[in-house]
Parts: structure tokens; C-alpha cells; sequence
């Protein structure tokens, strides 16, 4: 035993000489730094106790991590403390109010000022001051009925608003997103549980402000989705609830028609212009996040609008819609046309021409709204041509198909085709018609998008030639009732003459002119004679009506083919 005792004294005594050499020939270098490299031993360029050392870092770790879950427990067991107090009534509910706020906010600051290294730290403190704010503000709310809703509400915007001020020197995500994470779940619960909505979607929309602001600062990207999900969420809550106002549940909190139009317009301003601004002015490519969460937020307003906007609220969403039309346009020829990136210009291209529909949709009376579409369908195209925009083109057509749609030439195509043959069209289904034949003929070829453009034309010729055959036919019914009686075999031969006859003159039109779409659109002619002759010939026809229609599409067969081959060289040049 002595020996061993005597072994570790030695040992210890070895290494305190060891450790006084090394500091007697620093302090000789730090007097004397000429000499240093010559004189220093090679002793001293070997750490002692290596073993030990490498520990201590970690047993350090280790230990400030109880440390701070142990100062965590203590700002909990506070919390407690408060809430004892509260509940014992001892002091004014007020200043316990007031001292619980600012005792969560506390941890908060205190999270906030810790160096960048203490991410554990500053981490935990943060979810301190939320486990602290989010319990006391539930009971306050709920149990004491010390706080009302819109002061909850006030509170909660105030801790993101506040934790969004002292992470933003240092860009502290951690504490931003956990201010966030809270304020999102505890409004969700306080408005459900307190069935007063409005208050706590206002404390929603101003972090979603917060986090957009933030977002176009290049700050806390990922917080968004969470936040705007959350927010959508609650207005959807809020228009299924008071959508109908006979049906609200009693409990429930009751409203000015304005407080429950605002939040639908109030979230889609905030992403409307946080759009805006990263696209026209930071230049950056919208995301699918942003493209699909201002969708959202536009169907929201319409909503809420359409509902609680009384009878004034349609025409002035509809102008609403189109003053948002003209702005879309302006940043698509304006900042996105030359842009390298071509998203934002598709995107805001779309999003333009739906607005332009849905507006006209809600304002123009119907034989107006057809008008104006088929009026605007022909600028688009001929805009589209002039310019060398393909975009535009494409717009034409959406607002012709619009525009056929309004004006009821889809309905009567489909009857005079295949259904119970219509009256007399309406003049706007005439001008329709016309306005499809003028939108199809001005449409041209350019380099670039082959297929693209094909497609158009297709779309196009066959507006055009639907409408044109629908009133070949009519006109061609009126002819027949002046000579004989008509009846089901004479329609089915009407339109099967009508038919073949357009099939002929498409193949001839697009061989002589090189267009390949009026070829396609034959052949497809042919099928649809074909389908017409089983399903309405032979079951309405008579012997002789059936032959001479058998008879018409044999010869529209063997003629077509023949027609189409000369171009079909041009065609495949």
C-alpha cells in the first residue's frame, strides 16, 4: 500500500515538475522571443496529460446543458408560482396579468441576447417563454375571465411582433420560429374555444404579415407555409360558420357584416403585395408556395365578398378583378416579358386572363358579356401576332371559349349537331360565330413553338367550324320547312349533308392554304359522320334518306383523301 501511495505521489509530483519547466520557459520566451525557438525544450512541445484534457470539453458540454434545462425548470416552476397567486386572488388579477407577460417576455429577451454559439440555450429559454405565455394566457382567457379575446389576441401579436424584433439583428431563426409555432396553435385553439373568431384571425394576419415581411428580407423562409396554412384555415372557419346567418350557433360571438368581410381582403392584400414585391422589385421567380397561396387567398376574398359584401358585393369584386387584370398585364409586358426567367411571366400572364373573365363574368350583362369577350378575344389575338406573343394568342382563345360560352353557342352547336334542333340563333351567337372565323384567320405562323401554336389553331378552327356548321344548318332548316313538312329523316339528312359538305371544303381550304389543321379536323369530320350515321340515320331515317346519306359520306371518303394529298407534301416541309 505504501508503495502503491508512494507510485502516485511520484507520479504527481513528475507532473507538477513537468508543468512548472513548460511555464518557466514560457515566461523565458515571452522576456526573451529571439531565443525562444533555440532554447525551448523538446519537452514542452508535447501537451501533458493529453488523456485528461480531451474529457473536459465534453464533461463541460455535458454540464451546461443540465445547467440551462435546470434554469428552464426554474422559469417554469415561476410560471407556477404566478399562477398560484392568481388563483388565490391575493393580489390584483391585473398586476398578475401584467407581471405573466412580462415574466414570459423576459425569457424571451433573455433567449434573444445569448451569444450566436449557445443555439442550445437560446433554443430552450425561447419554448420557456412560450410554455409560460401560452398556458397563463389560456386559463386567463378561459378560466379566470380575466382577459377578454381581443386582448389575447393583442397579446399573442405583441410576443411575435416582439420576437420577431429582437431575432432580427442576429437573424435568430430558432426564437422566431418557435414565437411563431405558438401564436399559430394558440389562436387556433383560443378562437375555436372561445367561439370569438375575429380577434384571433387578426392576431394570424398580422404574423402573416410579419412573416412575409420577413420572407422579402430573405429572412425565416420556411415559417410562411405554416403561417398562411393556419390563417386559411381560420377564415374558412369563419365563412362556414356565419354563412348563413339564421343558422349561426348561438354560442358564438355575433358580427358586423364588415368585421367578417375584412379578414378575406385583408389576407389577400398581404399576399398580393408580398408577391409583387419579391417578383416586380427583388426579381425573384415566384414560387409554387406564392402561386398557390395567392389563389387561395383570391377564392377567400371572393367569398367572402360574394357573402358578406350584401348586394353590391358581386359588380364590385368583379371590378375589383379586372382592375387586378390590368395591373398583371402591365407587370407581364413591363418586367417579366424579357426576363430570363419565365415564370413570373406565364404566371402572372394566367392569373391575368382568369381575373379578366371572372370580372367581366360579374359586371356585363349577358348579351354584353359575350360581346365584349369575342370584341377582347380578337385584340388578344391580333395583339398576339403583331407582337410576337404566343401568350396572347392563347389568352384569345380562352376568351372566345368564354365568350361561346356566355352567349349560349356552345348549347346551340351541340343541339343543332346532335340534339333537338334549336330556334333561331340570337345575334350574339352570329357575331360569336364571326368572331371566331376572324380570331382563327388572324392567326399566324412565326418561328419557335411549333406545337404550341398548332394547338391554338386546332382550338381555334374548330370554334370557327362548330359555329359555321350549327348555322349552315339552321339556315338550311328554314329552306326545307318552306318547301316540305320536315321531320326526324330530314334533319338526320340535313346534317349529314351540312357535315360532309364542310369536311369537303376543310380539306380543300387546308390543302390549298397549307393549313394542316383543317386536314386534321376533316378526318375528324368523317369519324363523327360516320358515329352520326349508326346513332341517328339509320334509327330516324327513312329507306331513301338513308341511302342518299350512306351515298354523301361515301363520296366525302374517296374526295377527301384526294383533296388533302396535294398539300401533303407542303405539309410535311
Amino acid at each position: 500500500m505504501r508503495v502503491m501511495i508512494m507510485d502516485v505521489i511520484t507520479d504527481d509530483l513528475t507532473r507538477l515538475g513537468e508543468r512548472l519547466e513548460i511555464l518557466e520557459h514560457r515566461v523565458y520566451a515571452l522576456e526573451h522571443p529571439a531565443e525562444e525557438a533555440s532554447l525551448l525544450p523538446e519537452k514542452a512541445e508535447r501537451p501533458p496529460a493529453a488523456s485528461v484534457a480531451t474529457n473536459e470539453p465534453q464533461f463541460e458540454q455535458t454540464a451546461g446543458m443540465f445547467s440551462v434545462l435546470g434554469k428552464a425548470m426554474l422559469g417554469i416552476a415561476g410560471a407556477y408560482v404566478l399562477r398560484a397567486i392568481a388563483e388565490s386572488g391575493s393580489l390584483p388579477k391585473l398586476a398578475v396579468v401584467v407581471t405573466a407577460i412580462a415574466y414570459a417576455g423576459i425569457w424571451l429577451i433573455w433567449a434573444a441576447r445569448l451569444p450566436a454559439e449557445a443555439l442550445f440555450a437560446r433554443t430552450t429559454f425561447a419554448i420557456t417563454s412560450a410554455l409560460i405565455l401560452a398556458p397563463m394566457l389560456w386559463e386567463l382567457t378561459l378560466r379566470f375571465n380575466v382577459l377578454p379575446a381581443w386582448a389575447t389576441a393583442a397579446v399573442l401579436a405583441a410576443f411575435v411582433m416582439g420576437a420577431s424584433f429582437l431575432a432580427w439583428k442576429h437573424n435568430l431563426e430558432s426564437v422566431f420560429w418557435i414565437a411563431n409555432v405558438t401564436v399559430v396553435l394558440e389562436s387556433l385553439a383560443l378562437l375555436m374555444a372561445t367561439h370569438n373568431m375575429v380577434p384571433f384571425i387578426w392576431a394570424l394576419l398580422i404574423t402573416a404579415m410579419i412573416a412575409e415581411f420577413a420572407a422579402a428580407r430573405g429572412r425565416n423562409l420556411g415559417v410562411r407555409a405554416l403561417v398562411a396554412l393556419a390563417a386559411d384555415l381560420a377564415i374558412c372557419a369563419l365563412i362556414y360558420i356565419y354563412y348563413d346567418p339564421t343558422n349561426v350557433p348561438s354560442n358564438y360571438s355575433a358580427f358586423p357584416a364588415t368585421a367578417l368581410l375584412a379578414p378575406g381582403i385583408v389576407l389577400l392584400l398581404i399576399y398580393a403585395a408580398s408577391d409583387a414585391f419579391q417578383t416586380s422589385i427583388l426579381h425573384r421567380p415566384i414560387s409554387f408556395f406564392e402561386t398557390g397561396q395567392a389563389v387561395i387567398a383570391f377564392l377567400l376574398a371572393a367569398l367572402s365578398v360574394l357573402r358578406f359584401g350584401s348586394s353590391v358585393g358581386g359588380p364590385v369584386l368583379g371590378a375589383f378583378c379586372l382592375l387586378f387584370a390590368a395591373a398583371g398585364y402591365t407587370a407581364v409586358f413591363i418586367y417579366f416579358d424579357r426576363s430570363p426567367e419565365q415564370r413570373n411571366y406565364h404566371v402572372y400572364a394566367t392569373g391575368s386572363a382568369a381575373l379578366l373573365v371572372a370580372g367581366s363574368y360579374m359586371i356585363l350583362p349577358s348579351p354584353w358579356l359575350a360581346l365584349c369577350l369575342a370584341f377582347i378575344a380578337i385584340l388578344a389575338t391580333f395583339g398576339g401576332v403583331r407582337t410576337l406573343h404566343l401568350t396572347l394568342e392563347f389568352h384569345g382563345l380562352i376568351y372566345m371559349a368564354a365568350a361561346a360560352f356566355a352567349s349560349g353557342l356552345l348549347n346551340y352547336v351541340y343541339r343543332a349537331l346532335v340534339g333537338n334542333f334549336p330556334a333561331a340563333p340570337s345575334l350574339t351567337v352570329w357575331m360569336v360565330v364571326v368572331s371566331s372565323i376572324l380570331c382563327y384567320a388572324g392567326a399566324d405562323r412565326y418561328p419557335g413553338d411549333e406545337w404550341k401554336q398548332r394547338v391554338i389553331h386546332v382550338v381555334a378552327a374548330t370554334f370557327a367550324v362548330g359555329g359555321t356548321a350549327a348555322l349552315l344548318i339552321f339556315a338550311l332548316m328554314r329552306i326545307s320547312e318552306a318547301i316540305t313538312t320536315t321531320g326526324p329523316h330530314l334533319i338526320a339528312f340535313i346534317r349529314t349533308l351540312t357535315i360532309c359538305s364542310v369536311a369537303l371544303a376543310l380539306a380543300y381550304c387546308g390543302s390549298r392554304w397549307q393549313r394542316k389543321e383543317l386536314a386534321w379536323i376533316a378526318y375528324a369530320t368523317l369519324i363523327f359522320v360516320a358515329a352520326k350515321l349508326l346513332f341517328e340515320d339509320l334509327r330516324h331515317g327513312q329507306l331513301v334518306f338513308i341511302a342518299a346519306s350512306i351515298f354523301l359520306f361515301a363520296v366525302t371518303l374517296i374526295l377527301v383523301p384526294r383533296l388533302i394529298r396535294p398539300g401533303q407534301r407542303s405539309f410535311q416541309q
